[in-house]
């Protein structure tokens, strides 16, 4: 006989390990093993497209709640590099842990933890979390203020960067989501093919620490 499943209380320690890069607010979100924020080389849903191109993350919410799961919203606004954020999660009867956010400045770049079994045993579990490329957007790496609908990175809470470029890609080979290539950014402030500076916002995975604890 299976024994239904039991609460955990979650602790939940965020860390942005980058040097320079961005993070949107981050939905945290306990479900069933039938649910998924994202699938890795698969096709994006709508609501991780809207997240992943503009940081809203209210569709993914809006589709946790109808399914039973419960969420965390870890932040309200921009979490910038070696930020640590801290929240709790009652996880009622749900079993996998998964996370999301946007990562800035990026088309349509997100960290993300994809359905982690929660362990039965209470104790404290680390994991590294890579930025992954929702396949929705052309890396174009250019910086076009609120353009959450329309092709261009919405926004760079750093401030460093430049303007003008005349666009780092045209073309992208894979639609699904994948693994981010990661910025290529230039140094020319007034020009070049990039709005990103190369110098601030690269990045190598992972991206962010996720400490857990399990009461």
């Amino acid at each position: 006989m299976t024994g239904a499943a039991v609460s955990a209380e979650l602790d939940i320690k965020f860390v942005n390990t980058t040097q320079g890069m961005a993070l949107t607010p981050i939905l945290v979100a306990a479900h069933d093993a039938n649910t998924a924020l994202f699938r890795v080389g698969e096709t994006a849903s709508a609501a991780l497209e809207t997240m992943a191109e503009g940081g809203d993350i209210s569709p993914l919410k809006t589709e946790l709640e109808a399914v039973g799961a419960v969420s965390l919203d870890l932040t309200s606004a921009p979490t910038l590099a070696g930020t640590t954020h801290m929240g709790s999660l009652d996880t009622g009867t749900n079993m996998y842990l998964s996370l999301t956010a946007m990562l800035l400045p990026t088309n349509d770049g997100f960290v993300g933890l994809d359905s982690w079994k929660i362990p039965s045993q209470a104790g404290t579990y680390t994991l590294m979390l890579n930025a992954y490329d929702a396949g929705t957007e052309v890396n174009n790496e250019l910086i076009v203020p609120g353009a959450a609908d329309e092709l261009g990175i919405p926004g760079n809470p750093t401030g460093m960067g430049g303007v003008n470029g005349s666009g780092a890609s045209s073309s992208e080979g894979n639609a699904n989501i994948h693994i981010h290539p990661g910025n290529l950014g230039d140094t020319n402030a007034e020009g070049g093919f990039s709005d990103v500076d190369s110098r601030v916002h690269r990045w190598l995975n992972p991206v962010a620490k996720l400490v857990i604890t399990v009461k």
